[in-house]
């Protein structure tokens, strides 16, 4: 886009008819829509909080891929997702996305049902190449003989199920692209044998350059040329051995990919020169582009792990709003740590995830027995379950949502071995802004289908230290400690503290009076149980509370204690899973009278824990409400 004088005329994104001007800019220009869209991030991040370093970081690919490629025809497809935030900004949602990550607003994550130009949803890494090989699959059947883009983080390459995407893509001869990302870091530093390898590729610059140069030679060629061209495409000793430098082959290439790269993927010309060669194969293609995580931000560039998912920041210093200090993650990692210095037996093992579970304490003090093993969880099971064979206690740190990707470890490595592994499964429960793909709902029912496992979900940071405790020290197989995203601002009385079960009955001298209603409820539900039960006493709705901390398994003893009332009352931060397994037992010995839940149902989407919490009828507000009409059912009948 240039003036009449011909000098390249100054744009700006509300200008632009996006994706598709983007096609018509200037190098000049797309640096100046670069330099617009890491201002956007910035500024929305620090007020929504969001994944900043990573969008940061792919501000110049995003804008080379809708350049070079015709989105939504040509499907782009974003591996684990949370960095396609200037996707979304390029593809016609710039007004939007103030409401990132808001109730009713712009996902985090990449969503079909928000935009065409989302293919595929996406929140757990290393699909993308899966996703991909089929979406090329299916274009073909339908004769169509568009691009399939597959954008993955060196991070994700950690992860088993990108290679079995990649053996399979290699070998599939369509329209299919990698674009290998690497920026040196996934959430915690990059691992392993890969990080090694990707780093020893980025010294062959000339690579691309070189490899494109005797190609075009060859095939101008009178007569023999292209002939040629192919016999040395197809002999890989010949052709890069000799012809490039001795360049070496990669572990790509051997695939079926033909690799290009490294490039620089801040550099747009370099960009829109390789994704153009790409194209041009027709075949499988993996271009490794080198970025810098947090790029443009000095804060975010200096700290990535700490930016790859922040809470609200202000902006010049960088300070979060919350503290990652005060948090359930810190108190159990240090917890962790603490117990690990009398204890050489002790073991922390994480995915990843180590500053996202509180495990950097632990690393820090006990270097040797601290164990990083990429994004694997699967790997992280069997790994731990190894470990317990011989004799040590590790202590397996997760998010709720990412242990799901582990369940056949969890049955087949860990249950039917004997062995003894801790979990920690954290962000367990509504985690709020990051949406579906996030929340932790799912691991209580999957834990309690796993024989020899026991289940604790403390409802408080001295509870979250006792039951740690407990899981590493008395309890023999699989032992489960699971606690919330965020703080402890419970309020309820922590002075007789139980690691079993805790029934709270209503003191009243008058027989007569006594409560006829059992609340139950574990985790941090409990204190909004807790509250409520302070409201329906007002109310004259006298409710007894019982309180698990060993969810499972129920023992038989507070189900014997349950028989007497007349209404009990579930209440279940999970989709479903004690509560359904507590109505079983109590219907098994003869409870006649009225049982009910509350609990998640299916996926809970993107808003703040509170207002999560509150439409699934989790808070004391929605708590007192259900109670007060279920009561006056009753009584009305």
């Amino acid at each position: 886009m240039n003036n009449e004088d011909g000098k390249s005329k100054k744009i700006q994104l509300k200008d632009l008819s996006l994706p598709q001007d983007l096609k018509n800019l200037e190098i000049s220009q797309c640096r100046a829509v670069c330099h617009e869209v890491r201002n956007i991030l910035i500024s929305t991040v620090s007020k929504t909080g969001g994944h900043l370093a990573s969008n940061l970081g792919a501000v110049e690919l995003t804008l080379a891929l809708h350049r070079n490629f015709n989105s939504p025809e040509d499907k782009i497809i974003w591996d684990v997702g949370h960095q396609s935030y200037t996707h979304k900004i390029l593809t016609g949602r710039m007004d939007k996305f103030s409401t990132l990550r808001q109730e009713n607003g712009i996902s985090g994550f990449p969503k079909p049902k928000e935009s065409e130009h989302d293919i595929f949803i996406s929140g757990h890494s290393s699909t993308s190449i899966s996703v991909a090989c089929g979406i090329a699959e299916a274009m073909k059947l339908q004769g169509k003989d568009n691009y399939t883009v597959a954008v993955i983080g060196d991070g994700a390459m950690t992860g088993g199920m990108a290679y079995e995407g990649l053996n399979n893509a290699g070998k599939s001869n369509k329209n299919l692209i990698v674009i290998l990302n690497e920026n040196e870091m996934s959430i915690s530093k990059n691992v392993g044998s890969l990080a090694k390898y990707l780093t020893s590729l980025r010294g062959k610059e000339k690579y691309l350059n070189t490899k494109r140069a005797v190609e075009k030679t060859l095939v101008n060629i009178p007569v023999v040329g292209m002939p040629v061209a192919r016999g040395i495409k197809n002999s890989k000793d010949i052709f890069k051995d000799r012809l490039l430098y001795n360049t070496q082959f990669t572990m790509f290439d051997d695939m079926g990919f033909i690799y290009l790269g490294p490039v620089d993927g801040h550099d747009i010309e370099a960009l829109d020169e390789v994704l153009h060669t790409a194209k041009s194969y027709k075949m499988p293609v993996l271009v490794h582009v080198n970025t810098v995580k947090g790029k443009g931000y000095l804060p975010a560039e200096k700290n990535p792990g700490e930016y790859h998912g922040i809470s609200r920041f202000d902006i010049l210093t960088g300070n979060p709003e919350v503290s990652s200090e005060n948090s359930y993650s810190a108190v159990f990692g240090k917890e962790l740590a603490e117990l690990a210095e009398n204890d050489k037996r002790i073991c922390a093992v994480t995915a990843a995830m180590k500053y996202g579970t509180g495990l950097q304490y632990f690393c820090s003090q006990h270097r040797d027995r601290f164990f990083d093993v990429g994004i694997a969880e699967e790997h992280a099971v069997t790994f731990s379950a190894g470990l317990a064979s011989m004799g040590f206690i590790p202590v397996f740190a997760v998010y709720s949502t990412f242990l799901q990707r582990a369940y056949d470890q969890l049955i087949h490595d860990a249950s039917i071995s004997g062995v003894h592994v801790v979990f920690g499964v954290d962000r367990a429960g509504v985690v709020g802004e990051d949406g579906e793909t996030h929340q932790g709902m799912f691991d209580v029912p999957m834990l309690v289908s796993v024989p020899n496992t026991v289940i604790y979900s403390p409802s408080c940071y001295e509870e979250l230290r006792l039951c740690l405790r407990q899981a590493i020290y008395n309890d023999t197989n699989i032992a489960v400690v699971r606690y919330p995203r965020g703080s402890d601002k419970t309020v309820f009385d922590k002075s007789h503290l139980n690691l079993t079960y805790t029934f709270t009955q209503n003191q009243i001298p008058d027989e007569s009076q006594k409560s006829n209603i059992l609340l139950i409820s574990y985790g941090r539900i409990y204190d909004e149980v807790y509250k409520a039960q302070s409201i329906l006493n007002a109310d004259e709705i006298l409710c007894d509370l019982l309180k698990l901390t060993k969810i499972y398994p129920v023992p038989d003893e507070i189900i014997e204690k349950s028989l007497k009332y007349d209404k009990i009352i579930f209440f279940e931060e999970s989709n479903g899973g004690i509560s359904v397994i507590f109505g079983d037992m109590l219907l098994e010995r003869g409870f006649k009278n009225s049982y009910s839940k509350v609990n998640a149902e299916g996926f809970i989407k993107q808003a703040s824990v509170k207002r999560c919490l509150d439409k699934i009828g989790l808070t004391c507000e929605k708590i007192v409400e259900y109670v007060r009409k279920k009561n006056f059912e009753d009584v009305a009948s």
